[in-house]
């Protein structure tokens, strides 16, 4: 009988000490464990590539998972003008704090694409230059796929002019077609621009954005 009022006495200090033992206290976590150990590869590098439509970059979220399993996004504010024909890249900083790619020069130097005696076309980048004495009469886009048209005026009868540029580049294809009174240059692109149009003397130079 002695035994079994102190087992009951134990049993009831032990309750007085915890208010409930089935919940953690005050300052611990409630973590859910399982026999089940899940072991993840550490993030290293995850490129994302943007469509030819996005001039900015508005903003990064990410979507993590926290300890007790729940989900949780964190929004990073940015702004900034991007290039899509760039990858962006996700990953954890292995180089250390501070760390920054080596810079490169910029190149201002134009490149010819294609080009008749009358005609040459240039490129740097996303900057297009057309040098010829005609004057150019139009300028507009066509899409599908996506195209700048010229229109110059000339007579002159020429045979149809087509060159492939790269399938890589901002210029994939230029062709060239004679019409009455004038002739028709087709700058095929390899996504969607706008244009600004800058004229000079003998010059045309169109700038993508």
């Amino acid at each position: 009988m002695n035994k079994l009022i102190f087992l009951f006495s134990l049993f009831s200090a032990l309750l007085i000490a915890r208010e409930n033992p089935f919940f953690p206290s005050s300052g611990e976590m409630d973590i859910p464990t399982s026999n089940k150990i899940s072991k993840l590869d550490p993030l290293k590098r995850v490129t994302l590539t943007l469509p030819s439509t996005a001039r900015t970059i508005e903003s990064v979220t990410v979507t993590y998972k926290n300890l007790d399993g729940s989900i949780s996004k964190v929004t990073e504010d940015l702004e900034n003008s991007v290039d899509w024909h760039l990858p962006i890249f996700v990953s954890q900083n292995y180089g250390g704090v501070g760390s920054e790619p080596k810079s490169t020069k910029k190149s201002s130097k134009y490149i010819k694409i294609a080009g008749l005696k009358f005609i040459k076309l240039y490129k740097n980048k996303k900057t297009l230059k057309i040098e010829t004495k005609d004057k150019l009469i139009r300028n507009f886009l066509l899409t599908k796929p996506q195209r700048i048209v010229c229109d110059f005026q000339r007579d002159i009868s020429i045979r149809s002019y087509e060159k492939i540029i790269s399938a890589k580049g901002i210029v994939t294809k230029v062709k060239l077609g004679n019409h009455k009174g004038y002739y028709r240059v087709v700058i095929e692109l390899d996504g969607y621009y706008r244009y600004k149009l800058k004229k000079s003397e003998g010059t045309y130079t169109f700038y993508l954005q």
